[in-house]
């Protein structure tokens, strides 16, 4: 009996319940069309802030933590977004964002092993993960198997082993005439889905399998929509639902052949980062309204300071106190006492039920009438 579904004979095809994937897919192509028509008249700036999200998210889920500083810097620097006075960023931090703005911005590239090679040693510019020496650019050689385990040593869980390298070329042959060639009655997001598990469960290098692997979903995606950018996140939402994604594809990669469980699990989890894309973008249409509103209202430093904190959050974010309004703004009690008062005569804030020590403001937005 096969253990994984790469041993089994009708390996690589795979099945899945179109019924099944109607409700779902339907539910995420149609919020996919409304974030389309909100983001023909975004700047790039707000792109800029997705891609960083999915850059350290993406390094996240496999446990890798980078700064955000230096991803922000790589992004800027690689999209002509004024970055005078960053940092410079680490070359494992700028590997990961070209690979993935490779991946976007180049969607009309046919996927060939040289560009997943290319991928995979721009994630590990010095030959070593973490303290391990590894091969890069190239497919793992190792005769030992590739399995990816958890626990302490001699505790370890076997949570799936991987094809044996005297496999790869084969595999990765089939992978990518597979994925260069695809069916026409395939949908594009089901195909991203498919490439994402086919790629993870061939796991041709020594590290970086899983950031690969989104790297070609995404491209997929990118394909399908015909855009070079994308303003959701799916390895974000990934990443707060770490543990269901190991557990979909340790599941799926031991199952029958039957994808359907797997495909279901990243609609749903595509249909979460774009509705919150989707809120994202609206927060930022209401804070360019509410800026636009009050342009003909005098504010000092700290006003503005405070009033862009407010907004960032929307409508429903955080409200302000005199002690909020003075660690914001580094000043004394009774300035910051002069300044609320000040934005709640102009009609910029709100004073929210109760008095005292207790007294908080909220933002008055555009569509909000004063409130006296």
């Amino acid at each position: 009996m096969s253990k994984y579904i790469w041993q089994m004979d009708s390996w690589p095809h795979m099945r899945w319940d179109s019924n099944e994937l109607m409700l779902p897919l339907g539910k995420t192509r149609l919020a996919q069309g409304q974030l389309h028509a909100r983001s023909e008249q975004l700047g790039i700036e707000l792109y800029a802030k997705q891609m960083e999200e999915e850059v350290y998210s993406t390094a996240a889920i496999e446990g890798a933590k980078l700064d955000r500083t230096q991803i922000r810097s790589s992004v800027g620097r690689r999209l002509g977004i004024r970055t005078a006075g960053m940092i410079n960023p680490d070359r494992n931090v700028d590997g990961l964002v070209q690979v993935l703005l490779d991946a976007a911005q180049n969607y009309n590239q046919k996927l060939s092993s040289k560009r997943l090679k290319g991928w995979q040693a721009a994630l590990f510019p010095t030959g070593y993960s973490e303290f391990d020496k590894i091969d890069t650019g190239d497919w793992r050689k190792t005769t030992s198997s590739m399995q990816v385990v958890s626990g302490a040593p001699e505790k370890e869980t076997v949570h799936f082993e991987a094809p044996p390298a005297n496999r790869l070329q084969k595999e990765i042959s089939a992978f990518l005439s597979w994925f260069n060639s695809p069916a026409e009655n395939i949908d594009g997001i089901i195909r991203a889905a498919h490439a994402h598990l086919y790629f993870v469960t061939i796991h041709p290098f020594d590290d970086g399998n899983g950031r690969i692997a989104r790297a070609v979903s995404d491209l997929a995606l990118a394909q399908d929509e015909q855009k070079s950018s994308r303003l959701y996140s799916i390895s974000t939402q990934i990443l707060s639902e770490r543990r269901e994604y190991y557990d979909i594809l340790e599941r799926t990669q031991r199952g029958n052949g039957d994808i359907t469980n797997w495909l279901i699990w990243f609609l749903n989890c595509m249909l979460k980062a774009i509705n919150s894309a989707n809120k994202q973008i609206e927060n930022a249409w209401e804070k360019a309204n509410l800026w636009e509103r009050m342009s003909d209202i005098s504010l000092n430093t700290r006003q503005k300071k405070s009033i862009n904190k407010l907004s960032e959050s929307g409508r429903n974010g955080v409200q302000i106190t005199n002690t909020k309004y003075r660690q914001m703004t580094k000043t004394t009690r009774e300035t910051a006492k002069r300044d609320l008062t000040d934005l709640v005569k102009k009609g910029v804030l709100r004073k929210n039920p109760g008095g005292g020590r207790s007294t908080s403001y909220s933002l008055v937005w555009p569509d909000q009438k004063k409130r006296k």
